[in-house]
């Protein structure tokens, strides 16, 4: 069941749900399953997370979503391998 979102978070949604558009397939999957699934639900802690995630190039996060490297960054590192987690 979808929590109600406030016309902020709407409005917020929208704005990330264009952000996450990489150009990059896999990544665009991965972050448009996030958004669909997990950041409703999500803490304001995990969603500022999401958006430092956003700042990254999109080299390093395909290595690290593809599991080729990992980030030093632990709370980018666990919101990054919670995502690679969400069922397809």
């Amino acid at each position: 069941m979808e929590t109600a979102l406030s016309e902020a978070d709407e409005t917020e949604l929208r704005r990330l749900r264009w952000k996450c558009r990489r150009g990059m397939r896999e990544l665009d999957q991965l972050f448009g399953r996030y958004l669909d699934r997990a950041w409703r639900q999500s803490p304001e802690a995990e969603r500022g997370v999401f958006l430092r995630l956003l700042e990254i190039e999109d080299d390093r996060l395909w290595h690290w979503f593809m599991g080729h490297e990992t980030s030093d960054d632990v709370e980018l590192q666990t919101l990054v391998e919670r995502i690679r987690a969400l069922p397809p």
